[in-house]
């Protein structure tokens, strides 16, 4: 779990440093417009410099350069401050799509992003490409869990736009804010409840019968001893 720490740190301060500086330029005075832009520059910002520094394109980097791209192009369309608050409606939403999209093809996005971080860890069996071919039901989790993904970024784009056009624009950032991170929490605990409801979060239930299975190590192993 330590590994994973400095990565939440850090989407936690991609999601707060702009919104803080948002703040704090319109406490100084500053327009609601260039704010929004100062923020949207600081988040821009500290992607890039994580690109810079991994140097590397796996594909969870592509799809957040892809949309960080999108989302800089957005940002120097001309508009008001309305039009910059929904701004981030249309990336979400295109994040969404993506999702619901990467359902059908070979792999989806949920399966992409899951596997270095669960591949043989917290009760998660190994060789998730040898499972991915012969286990259909190890397919289908990550193609629900990509749907669901989709879904919900949808309906929180949809959610950020009311919000753009119709509340006062000095609220919107804090509560767009507030609500990335409840849809957040929302499918990440609907999808481990799945993944542990299924069994697919335990290399020893019987949702792996048929298949040889890569367990995990360390007190996963010593768990699924016990539970024989």
């Amino acid at each position: 779990m330590a590994p994973a720490l400095p990565r939440i740190a850090r989407l936690a301060l991609d999601f707060l440093v702009p919104v803080a500086l948002f703040y704090a330029l319109r406490a100084a005075g500053v327009g609601a417009y260039a704010a929004l832009l100062a923020g949207t520059a600081a988040s821009m910002a500290g992607s890039l410099a994580d690109f810079l520094r991994v140097r590397r394109i796996s594909p969870f980097t592509l799809y957040a350069l892809a949309l960080m791209a999108l989302s800089t192009v957005v940002s120097v369309i001309p508009g008001d401050e309305r039009f910059l608050l929904a701004r981030g409606a249309l990336v979400v939403g295109v994040s969404g799509l993506w999702f619901l999209v990467s359902s059908v093809t070979r792999r989806p996005l949920v399966y992409v992003m899951s596997k270095p971080v669960l591949e043989g860890r917290f009760g998660w069996p190994g060789n998730w490409d040898r499972l991915f071919t012969e286990l259909p039901r190890f397919r289908r989790i990550w193609r629900v869990s990509s749907i669901a993904w989709g879904v919900g970024l949808c309906m929180d784009s949809a959610l950020r736009i009311l919000m753009a056009w119709n509340l006062p624009v000095d609220t919107v950032p804090g509560l767009t804010t507030a609500l990335t991170a409840g849809t957040a929490l929302v499918l990440v605990v609907a999808a481990n409840t799945y993944y542990q409801v299924s069994g697919a979060a335990r290399a020893w239930s019987p949702f792996y019968a048929g298949v040889a299975v890569d367990y995990p190590k360390g007190r996963w192993a010593i768990r699924r001893d016990n539970t024989q």
